[in-house]
């Protein structure tokens, strides 16, 4: 791990930007809707057109990668990430913000595939894989939790586009780190299979389709045309996306090793994390600034209480990983992920107790399943195709968080009448946002519980990597 450290420092910064960019932006959506003039819809696709970009792209460049080199595609998807970043002080207006947002999206689609699967194969060792896992998770983790509190805290003093500005320095240090501490990619490394580009298109296709439908009901009803043929075309996308890489010679996913119950359920468990972390944290960012009132550093302050286990959690991980195994740690701490959004449902609209509870559950559920699900995934896969795995439990996760902030935005949209970020309610208003926030928790409750019984009976009865 010592002789390692410069190059977990270059990939934890690169897994630091992209949680970071995933939730430093929820606490200035209020103040962004005002300077902006942005309506709901648009503030929701402030946050979410990131994770739509990642999610989209992210097989396809991991597949990029293992055939030219991961380092490479890395080093470029940051350079990417700090020219976006630099635009973001000539930003005028909500379209403008959510079209640097996408090209953030792509930068980190660029990179994140890479951080895991370099840090996989740093090491022979089981044990060190799970230690520098750990590590890059533990900054990652550490960027998703104090991005609101950090960003309530500099806009106080500063404007909102400091928030994204923060990118550079951190892409320049992931950069030194990576060309510094980490080999040149190797030719025998390297996927050597033609590249599946139709496999890569239907991908793409289904999963932004999937992402805009909520949008579209929005916008146009249940009566809305295009809202019902973006759904067909994403069902009609995903049966051509399975028929094609079933047949196909050389398949951009290889359908056989995503059916092994580890690594199925293990992208179910790291799904059901990504829903309830965004959604949870776009509603709580809302709800603290919006209904109660609060500013934007006391509502940072109000998300402290997730930052403190996911900070503090790090310390518990190992040993509680080896004292119950694998498997009984993914299924724990999924179902503690589930309940802090059952609370939040049940119990969010009262005391701030009740909100916080959430938010510690939501986090300590959190911060060990997203170490279990991604070792099982990697350790079954092999060498050359590490980049295309670590894009697969990420793309699983950042979809399900764009989904996650898609139910919340959904909802608000659907039944709060008037301009979200005017902050003069009235009482209809403040009761309709109240409702909102409740079924779209509800919701979330719903979908990650089932995401979670289905890995764990996928699962039942299997022995976990490492």
């Amino acid at each position: 791990m010592r002789e390692a450290w410069l190059a977990l420092t270059g990939l934890s910064a690169v897994f630091l930007f992209e949680m970071l960019d995933s939730s430093i932006l929820n606490v200035a959506l209020p103040t962004i809707g005002r300077e902006l003039h942005a309506s709901t819809l648009a503030l929701s696709w402030v946050t979410n057109a990131y994770a739509v970009v990642l999610g989209g792209l992210m097989l396809v460049l991991g597949a990029v990668a293992d055939r030219v080199g991961r380092r490479r595609v890395m080093v470029v998807g940051l350079l990417l990430l700090g020219l976006a970043s630099l635009a973001t002080a000539f930003v005028t207006n909500a379209g403008e913000l959510v079209a640097v947002r996408a090209v953030m999206g792509l930068a980190a689609a660029m990179t994140t595939p890479g951080s895991m699967a370099l840090a996989f194969r740093l090491f022979d060792d089981e044990g060190l894989r799970v230690r520098a896992i750990t590590l890059i998770s533990t900054v990652g983790l550490v960027g998703l939790a104090v991005g609101p509190a950090t960003g309530g805290f500099v806009l106080a003093v500063a404007p909102w586009q400091v928030l994204l500005l923060v990118n550079v320095p951190i892409a320049a240090l992931a950069i030194v780190g990576i060309r510094l501490g980490v080999a040149p990619d190797r030719a025998s490394e390297r996927h050597r299979a033609p590249a599946d580009v139709a496999g890569g298109v239907l991908a793409t296709a289904t999963i932004v389709l999937v992402l805009v439908v909520p949008s579209l009901f929005v916008e146009g009803g249940a009566r809305s045309w295009s809202a019902w043929a973006a759904v067909v075309a994403a069902v009609v996308g995903a049966v051509l996306f399975v028929r094609r890489e079933r047949t196909a010679e050389h398949p951009m996913l290889d359908l056989a090793l995503v059916a092994r119950p580890l690594v199925s359920g293990g992208l179910a468990y790291k799904a059901a994390a990504g829903l309830a972390v965004a959604g949870l944290g776009y509603l709580v960012t809302l709800q603290l600034q919006l209904d109660r009132g609060w500013s934007p550093a006391h509502a940072a302050v109000g998300l402290l209480p997730q930052v403190a286990v996911l900070v503090a959690g790090s310390a518990f991980v190992g040993p509680f990983v080896r004292r119950v195994g694998l498997g009984r740690a993914a299924w724990t701490s999924s179902v503690a992920v589930v309940a802090g959004l059952a609370v939040y449902a049940a119990f969010g609209t009262g005391s701030y107790a009740w909100v916080a509870l959430s938010l510690v559950l939501v986090a300590a559920g959190l911060r060990v399943v997203g170490v279990v699900a991604g070792m099982n995934v990697l350790g079954g896969l092999p060498e050359d195709r590490t980049s295309v795995g670590a894009a697969l439990v990420d793309t699983g996760s950042q979809v399900a968080s764009a989904v996650g902030v898609a139910v919340g935005g959904t909802f608000l949209a659907a039944l709060f009448t008037g301009d979200l970020a005017s902050g003069a309610w009235t009482v209809a208003q403040r009761a309709d946002f109240r409702t909102a926030t409740t079924l779209a928790a509800a919701t979330l409750t719903v979908l990650a519980a089932v995401l979670v019984l289905w890995a764990a009976l996928r699962t039942r009865g299997t022995t976990p990597t490492g």
